[in-house]
């Protein structure tokens, strides 16, 4: 690949119906592209993982993926409450779901940790009241 790809997804809040559905086109990008499966494996989860906490938590955002041939980096971006601890909600099994949420399946406290084990890199950029920005990075080469 010569030049990277770029691609952008909203993500809606509350909007279970569409959950899933930035992974999954982000997904369907890396096979068109003949990104090796395990790469696209676990750039599937963590970004999966990241769209259901955007849709949990936040009032909405989107997620930018940028692909190169030497990696794919995303940004999830959201304008939620913000993550009041990083540390703790980064402890597996740690959730602030609320409880129709987690009646619905969702909200187990995996979607920090697991995005950070399926990444080559991981960082969480928050603000109380503004929004969180989680970057994530899985090399290719």
């Amino acid at each position: 690949m010569s030049e990277s790809v770029k691609l952008s997804f909203p993500v809606l809040a509350d909007d279970f119906s569409h959950a899933g559905e930035a992974s999954g086109s982000l997904k369907r990008t890396l096979k068109k592209l003949g990104i090796d499966m395990e790469v696209i494996r676990r750039v599937s989860i963590a970004v999966y993982e990241g769209e259901i906490n955007m849709v949990i938590h936040a009032d909405g955002g989107v997620i930018d993926a940028e692909i190169s041939a030497e990696s794919i980096e995303v940004w999830l971006r959201d304008k939620g409450p913000g993550i009041k601890d990083v540390e703790l909600a980064m402890q597996e099994g740690y959730s602030t779901a609320r409880d129709h949420i987690r009646a619905l399946g969702f909200g187990a406290g995996m979607g920090l940790p697991n995005i950070k084990k399926y990444t080559d890199e991981m960082s969480i950029e928050t603000e109380i009241g503004v929004g969180t920005t989680v970057y994530l990075k899985v090399n290719i080469t």
